[in-house]
């Protein structure tokens, strides 16, 4: 959207709500352009636009004066970045967090838009806010996130929703509080949409989610248009950060004492390829540099197999603070279904990046994402996907039933795999997935491990949790003084997903002391 197209969606904004459908609609078109499978393929090599003097403006300092906000988030870690970014902005204006929609005075749900479900439960909680806004019709409600990039979501929230007051998608969270103003000035909806992007915005504010574990986003978007994935229209094209901007980031929170860092992208292995002054700087680089901070922990997600090089490989070989742990997404075992699914590597290939993973790091855990029931899939290749996933040994997986995504590709194949096949894949693949963490876990009885302590178990508030260098789920007796360190602890007893073990004081580990990653396997 141009300058020219915002202003005019503004003016729009700001007349008075006895509007119809019909003119809604024609609000919606002059201030939104859909996303596009042709216009996207088209994105060009221009410059990516820095901007560091990111700033509050004065005329709406206080606007958040005795005002409470509540943000529900969904999706991946990347909305939770951006959640932590809307929330230092509201901090900003002057607004109060809270945990209740009922004391908010805005309410805002960050979606996602990466399968049918998750946009369902969106729409079901935007029917449960129809009562507040009765009650407090003061009340501002937002969708901002990854559906809001959606044209037949907005035009369904639009026609249905009217208790919404604002929907801005995710190239533009930096203008939330005109955003906001718009809508406490405006008895319309306010609809700003950007589907132009390419700008990386530093200097915003955030207000983390606790003080031992942080994501820090490294870049924005993705470019390899996977045939099911709605992701490359709702996020963009790839866009990296600069390194100096992320190695400062990285050093202050390590100041700050956070113990743990995630670096966030949708395609990390792309890192530094759009970063035209810098010739061949990539993710390996990046971790090399990060790799010298006086942080515990560093991790990154999510990879892509086809830009997983051989220098990030020698890279985490290093180890350190960089994580024995790799989550490395496969989606399908068998070549064919990859072709479909436009990966751009075949099972060959992606055994072969797992080989040359194992033989420089072969304490490093894997894990991955598997899609089942894609257009086309027959049982033998379903075989394919359970034989890769023997020959890998992954140590766990996210497994995802096929459903198709408006404006993807994928969604116009014949979704010709019956739903009760489906779900008896998705079973067996369950069973297997189950079976190998099992198994992964069960060589952890009697070693002794770090864990890192991030709190109280959500079951059990007598009990702490943590995970070791290689994301395992340790639960155990420990003094809450403990949270937020680094201790030891031997396990007792394990489970398929996580571990039960004892606290070992320090001093009192001796000869039996055993590292993680040197003698779990």
């Amino acid at each position: 959207m141009n300058e020219e197209q915002r202003k005019h969606g503004q003016q729009a904004a700001g007349q008075e709500d006895k509007k119809t459908e019909k003119d809604y609609s024609k609000y919606f078109q002059s201030v939104y352009i859909p996303p596009s499978l042709k216009d996207a393929k088209k994105r060009g090599k221009e410059s990516v636009q820095y901007h560091n003097d990111f700033k509050i403006d004065e005329k709406f300092r206080g606007m958040g004066d005795n005002k409470k906000f509540y943000i529900r988030t969904y999706g991946c870690q990347m909305n939770e970045h951006d959640t932590e970014v809307m929330a230092g902005i509201f901090m900003a204006l002057g607004y109060e967090a809270t945990n209740s929609t009922e004391d908010a005075d805005v309410i805002l749900l960050n979606t996602c838009a990466i399968r049918e479900n998750a946009e369902n439960k969106v729409f079901g909680e935007l029917g449960h806010l129809k009562h507040l806004k009765r009650e407090k019709p003061e009340l501002l409600i937002g969708v901002c996130g990854c559906m809001s990039q959606e044209e037949s979501v907005v035009n369904k929230i639009l026609k249905t929703y009217h208790q919404v007051d604002m929907i801005f998608g995710t190239h533009n969270i930096h203008r939330l509080p005109n955003i906001l103003n718009d809508a406490y000035m405006s008895k319309a909806m306010v609809v700003e949409v950007w589907s132009k992007e390419g700008d990386v915005i530093e200097n915003l504010p955030k207000v983390r989610r606790g003080n031992i574990k942080a994501w820090v986003n490294i870049m924005y978007g993705c470019d390899k248009f996977c045939t099911y994935c709605i992701v490359p229209y709702t996020r963009g094209k790839e866009r990296s950060r600069r390194p100096e901007e992320i190695i400062q980031e990285v050093r202050h929170l390590a100041s700050q004492g956070y113990q743990e860092v995630t670096l966030l992208g949708q395609n990390v292995n792309a890192y530094g390829k759009d970063i035209e002054d810098l010739e061949n700087y990539g993710l390996g680089d990046l971790m090399d540099e990060l790799r010298k901070i006086d942080i515990p922990r560093i991790r990154f997600t999510t990879s892509h197999p086809r830009d997983f090089d051989d220098h990030l490989i020698e890279v985490l070989a290093k180890k350190g603070n960089l994580v024995e742990h790799i989550h490395l997404p496969v989606q399908s075992g068998s070549s064919a279904v990859l072709k479909i699914m436009a990966r751009k590597y075949t099972r060959e290939r992606f055994l072969e990046l797992v080989g040359k993973i194992k033989a420089a790091m072969p304490d490093t855990a894997l894990t991955t994402d598997i899609i089942v029931g894609y257009p086309n899939e027959t049982e033998e290749q379903f075989e394919e996907t359970l034989s890769l996933y023997r020959e890998v040994g992954f140590e766990s997986a996210y497994t995802y039933i096929y459903s198709p995504r408006e404006g993807t590709p994928a969604a116009k194949m014949n979704d010709n795999v019956p739903m009760e096949v489906k779900r008896e894949r998705l079973q067996r693949l369950n069973k297997l997935v189950n079976e190998y963490s099992a198994e992964a876990l069960k060589q952890y009885e009697g070693k002794i491990v770090e864990v890192l302590v991030e709190g109280e178990s959500k079951k059990n508030p007598e009990i702490l949790a943590g995970y070791t260098r290689r994301n395992k789920l340790v639960n155990f007796k420990a003094p809450k003084t403990t949270i937020g360190k680094t201790v030891k602890v031997k396990i007792t007893d394990t489970k398929s997903w996580s571990l039960n073990g004892e606290f070992v004081e320090e001093g009192r580990i001796g000869s039996e002391f055993l590292e993680e990653a040197a003698e779990v396997k």
